[in-house]
């Protein structure tokens, strides 16, 4: 296993390639030398704290993220359908993530589903079957193998086509808590009736 000070050299010499930096370039922004930056990224010269505030700084990156350990949690996500009226979801990220994935079956019904308006986008891809996608006044197919990313302010649904689809979603914060959460808040939420009344 790595030590602390090599994930941070391999960190900051990733994160100057990203940017598309060279060695002189990068240690222009961080005021240093490019044979000092030069003998931190080979691990010839060791990091001080003076020197990695200057280096996060410039890559305009978190230090306590460059500091981080590795991450050995398990990365196998394992989901658990829940039905949610006439779907069944299952999540495909991780709570908390700033963008969720989710797998949804749509079941058909002659009930059309209510549309939803919320901030944001939503996208989609149909893995199987048709969905008609109530955009506003527009109804629109969406085959087997098509995908659509639409603005959420405008009132959307997602229905099944003749027979069950299968959708892999995006949604960000706001649309994973206007489609996911309500249907449990209001099972949650429900009022108990007043034993005396259901006589």
């Amino acid at each position: 296993m790595p030590d602390v000070e090599s994930l941070v050299r391999v960190r900051l010499r990733a994160l100057r390639q990203q940017r598309g930096w060279s060695l002189d370039e990068l240690a222009e922004r961080a005021h240093l030398s490019a044979s000092t930056l030069s003998r931190i990224e080979t691990g010839k010269r060791s990091i001080g704290l003076d020197v990695l505030v200057a280096l996060a700084q410039a890559l305009a990156a978190d230090i306590d993220q460059l500091l981080a350990a590795d991450d050995d949690t398990d990365v196998v996500i394992r989901p658990a359908p829940t039905g949610m009226g006439n779907a069944t979801v299952w999540p495909l990220s991780r709570p908390g993530a700033s963008t969720t994935a989710v797998k949804i079956r749509y079941e058909p019904s002659d009930r059309r589903p209510e549309p939803k308006v919320h901030p944001g986008h939503d996208w989609m891809f149909v893995l199987d079957g048709t969905v008609e996608l109530t955009l506003g006044e527009r109804r629109i197919l969406v085959n087997t193998g098509e995908a659509a990313e639409f603005s959420t302010m405008t009132p959307h649904a997602v229905a099944a086509v003749d027979r069950p689809a299968e959708v892999l979603m995006l949604f960000d914060h706001e649309g994973q808590r206007t489609h996911l959460r309500p249907s449990q808040d209001r099972k949650k939420q429900r009022p108990t009736q007043d034993p005396a009344k259901q006589e």
